[in-house]
């Protein structure tokens, strides 16, 4: 069945089944109201007078005013004597056929209307326990029916008072019979109206998402992943694959920009890794040249000749298993064997290790704790002395013309967890390289003929372990005064 058809079905359905219903429920609905009313206002009439006199309605016409009179009577009584407050009251009534009476006693203080009370003043319950507090009202029937609400109270002065909220039934009859049968006119009006433009817009919310969709997909198969949906996409069945429809575009098109990116950090990193290999291989070759030619002809400069040339393959050997490693923490091929770990065991063995070499290097490192003896952390033993290699050995790299180095190692408490800082007083970073510190093949010295070359790895190694363990790493620096290298560890209780 086409789409045409099932609009067609779909408008015949709409049309007579809500006729139907409003048929049958509203005979339910009539038969329980003249129930309702005849047993809360014990009249006995006939069921079509009864439809187009809603009591229930006209109690309620009212119940906010009486609320408020109740209100004024029992905070402020005094306002009740008060003509231009009860004139003001009286004049809303009248906007819903109603008027008020204020009594004294038996003296009648107020009378908003002169000539209905006039018809009606017998009938009143002068005196009576009646409390219309609740919501509803006291129906007086008879040559003038009216409804009747009531509250006594007690005047300033401790006299005793009563005001009266009166409905005139008579004048509503009219008014109500009007009401109920241009609604019911304007009720089935409604629906075949809504019938029409319900079907246009099921019309229009098919096809319209559907031409758009078709449109942006011939356009992502033209390779243009900047088109948009345009339209205003709906919460239906078709709304949802429009959204999932544009969804999958940006996130294609995230996929490429990263992949894009990802080949030009490829790139560079070839690049680099390529000028940092040369570096070291010529060296090597020259001194091996050196060595075969006889160059070195004495065992001084043979020693010196070899130890240089082993220096360089240990720089390529440390670089590719820099790459290596990399590799496999980026394709989260890197198995983590966390274990409790005593902070301030752990941390001070690390200082120890490098210290020597430091101290070759002119370099000073100190251990400060503020942790307790007993303080562990959640790490990977391996993983975490990497992390602290590495940003030492940042530190020693980038430690400038120092006459004396100088590396503090901190441990600060946390709440749950514990900050490491590796502060150092060498040459700083510039501040607008310090925001891309972290980011994989970044080197703030881009320079060829760097000495300390590098392949922009170790501090995004640092960043995606300290993440896998749960904890944030961050950096301060001021050019020509140094850097400081922050992360956190979770604490076990």
């Amino acid at each position: 069945m086409d789409l045409r058809h099932r609009l067609l079905i779909a408008f015949l359905i709409i049309i007579f089944l809500p006729c139907c219903m409003i048929g049958t429920i509203g005979g339910i609905i009539l038969t329980n109201q003249v129930r309702s009313i005849e047993e809360t206002y014990h009249i006995e009439t006939d069921s079509w007078q009864v439809i187009v006199e809603p009591i229930q309605i006209l109690n309620r016409m009212t119940r906010s005013s009486f609320n408020e009179l109740c209100t004024v009577a029992e905070r402020y009584p005094e306002k009740l004597e008060n003509l231009t407050v009860l004139n003001e009251f009286n004049e809303e009534l009248k906007k819903r056929f109603s008027y008020l009476l204020v009594m004294r006693g038996q003296e009648e203080i107020f009378v908003g209307e002169e000539n209905l009370y006039a018809g009606i003043k017998e009938k009143l319950p002068i005196g009576a326990s009646y409390d219309a507090a609740y919501d509803g009202g006291l129906y007086i029937g008879g040559d003038m029916p009216f409804l009747l609400k009531l509250q006594t109270f007690t005047f300033a002065d401790g006299t005793p008072g009563s005001f009266y909220i009166i409905t005139d039934v008579n004048t509503l009859i009219v008014v109500l019979r009007k009401t109920v049968m241009q609604g019911v006119f304007y009720g089935i009006l409604t629906m075949i109206f809504t019938a029409f433009i319900l079907v246009a817009w099921l019309y229009q919310g098919i096809l319209k998402p559907l031409n758009a969709l078709k449109k942006a997909t011939r356009q992502l198969q033209e390779g243009n992943l900047d088109y948009t949906l345009e339209e205003n996409i709906s919460d239906d069945e078709i709304g949802q694959l429009c959204k999932d429809f544009e969804e999958m575009r940006v996130h294609l098109k995230e996929q490429i920009e990263i992949r894009i990116q990802y080949e030009q950090e490829l790139k560079e990193l070839i690049g680099n890794v390529s000028h940092d290999l040369k570096t070291p291989l010529t060296a090597i070759k020259g001194y091996a040249e050196g060595l075969r030619d006889g160059v070195a002809d004495t065992p001084e400069k043979q020693r010196r000749y070899l130890q240089t040339i082993y220096a360089k393959a240990d720089d390529m050997t440390t670089l590719v298993d820099e790459l290596s490693f990399y590799t496999k923490i980026d394709t989260n091929n890197m198995p983590y064997q966390f274990e409790h770990v005593l902070a301030n065991d752990y941390f001070s063995d690390c200082v120890e290790e490098n210290k020597v070499e430091l101290e070759l290097k002119s370099i000073h490192i100190s251990f400060f704790s503020d942790l307790s003896a007993d303080t562990l952390v959640l790490a990977d033993r391996e993983q975490i002395r990497r992390v602290m290699n590495n940003i030492i050995g940042n530190a020693a790299k980038y430690m400038g013309e120092q006459t004396q180095g100088s590396i503090k190692l901190r441990l600060l408490e946390e709440k749950e967890y514990i900050r490491v800082e590796v502060e150092d007083n060498g040459k700083g970073i510039a501040a607008k390289d310090l925001p891309y510190i972290f980011e994989r093949f970044f080197r703030a010295d881009q320079s060829r003929n760097s000495r300390q070359g590098g392949t922009g790895l170790g501090l995004a190694i640092v960043k995606r372990i300290v993440e896998e363990h749960g904890g944030t790493v961050h950096a301060e620096s001021e050019e020509g005064k140094g850097t400081t290298i922050s992360f956190t560890l979770k604490k076990i209780k």
